[in-house]
């Protein structure tokens, strides 16, 4: 498909990991133009909006409440899910700032470190914080937003709820799978595994740290995304599920 648009040159400091959005050792953030870009790209192929977005290998959840600062008048509800229960406390807090009061209680916090360690850094953070607040606000308010633990190879979803799905899945020899993986291949698997429960017309936007993503054999991508050292696929669901 030759879907293209403008990125716009915004600054998007506001939302760096580790800043107001949490981080944890091990759990990457992800580039926010790129989510942008590939959000945009699912909501042009499914051709409605608003949409309930669902990251079943959601680590620190950072790339669901990225999307949702971005585009809250786009996105109905969030789901965020992962086998690592550490994942998940650390999504459920980010998840969080897509309220007032979580944004608020952030930068509040901010402002008390500046105070106590003597660090006007941390009033940069605040400010971070408020102006995600006014954004968010603009864009339609808080948002509803659910997190489970769960095997990705056994999901369970909202099904009404869910018309993308999009996630970055590790992948790679280095790896570690947890429950067992289907015939070995995760990325197949995963995208078998987590198109069962959602409706035909759904979009599975997957990327991974690779040259390119595998699919199962006979699915015919959307279309396929590289940008440095990501790989991205977008498929429909009914491909995924009609495959042989």
């Amino acid at each position: 498909m030759g879907y293209r648009y403008a990125i716009e040159r915004a600054d998007y400091s506001d939302l760096a990991s580790g800043w107001v959005l949490r981080s944890a050792p091990g759990r990457p953030g992800f580039p926010v133009r790129l989510a942008d870009e590939l959000f945009r790209r699912a909501l042009a192929h499914l051709g409605r909006e608003p949409v309930g977005v669902w990251d079943p290998c959601c680590g620190s959840g950072y790339l669901l409440t990225v999307l949702v600062l971005l585009h809250r008048d786009r996105i109905t509800h969030v789901h965020a899910s992962d086998s690592d229960p550490e994942a998940v406390h650390l999504a459920a807090r980010n998840l969080e700032l897509l309220t007032a009061a979580g944004l608020a209680q952030r930068s509040r916090e901010a402002r008390e470190r500046a105070e106590a360690f003597g660090k006007p850094g941390y009033l940069d953070m605040a400010a971070s914080a408020d102006r995600l607040a006014r954004r968010l606000h603009t864009l339609g308010g808080d948002l509803a937003a659910t997190t489970c633990r769960g095997d990705v190879f056994a999901p369970e979803a909202p099904r009404s709820s869910t018309d993308v799905v999009l996630t970055d899945v590790p992948y790679g020899d280095l790896t570690h799978w947890s429950g067992m993986v289907p015939n070995g291949e995760p990325v197949p698997a995963l995208l078998r595994a987590v198109a069962e429960p959602l409706s035909d017309d759904a979009l599975l936007v997957v990327t991974a740290r690779t040259r390119k993503i595998p699919l199962p054999t006979g699915v015919r991508p959307l279309e396929r995304v590289r940008v440095g050292s990501r790989s991205a696929v977008l498929v429909r669901v009914a491909e995924v599920r009609d495959a042989p």
